[in-house]
């Protein structure tokens, strides 16, 4: 891959993203950036702190802001929250900046990846998880398959395998 193309991931939490990301960034030798870990490091506090003070409205504010300074960067591969593409400013700047790779994943497969993880405010103090995925992949997944470039399912492969598919996927893009 001669040129550096920004790969973006966008999908539903539980599906790979940052897992991929990190492979996929290792094996074509590109900086790695996780957009909710970024605002994490920014804001001092984690992003169920940055909800409960702020709201998810707060949250989607830094969202935006950070995606936009992100999508900017060359030559990166930038794993975004579930929520990312929300926000129509979002989804602009992700399928004008570089290619957009939607990991799908199914509800029953979130739910088993997400069960133990205390880092998902939209899943905690809840009283059915599964459900709460199954809303919001109503709401998302119709707005991931509208920027994505490429959709791959996610449930089936080692991270290490989607990242070598995605590879090649991209270089038959490329040409």
């Amino acid at each position: 891959m001669a040129e550096k193309r920004n790969i973006f991931l966008i999908g539903p939490m539980g599906a790979g993203k940052s897992t991929i990301g990190r492979q996929l960034a290792q094996q074509l030798n590109m900086d790695f950036v996780d957009s909710d870990a970024e605002i994490e490091q920014r804001a001092g506090a984690d992003i169920g702190w940055i909800f409960d003070v702020e709201g998810e409205e707060g949250f989607r504010k830094r969202e935006e802001r950070i995606i936009n300074e992100l999508t900017q960067r060359q030559g990166i591969v930038l794993s975004t929250g579930g929520g990312a593409v929300l926000s129509k400013e979002n989804r602009n700047h992700l399928s004008a900046r570089g290619i957009v790779i939607y990991l799908e994943t199914t509800v029953d497969k979130q739910y088993q990846r997400t069960q133990r993880d205390k880092k998902r405010p939209l899943l905690q103090d809840v009283d059915d998880p599964r459900e709460v995925l199954e809303n919001l992949a109503k709401i998302r997944n119709p707005l991931y398959e509208e920027i994505a470039d490429i959709t791959l399912p996610t449930d089936d492969q080692s991270a290490k395998a989607m990242a070598t598919q995605i590879v090649d996927l991209i270089d038959n893009i490329n040409g």
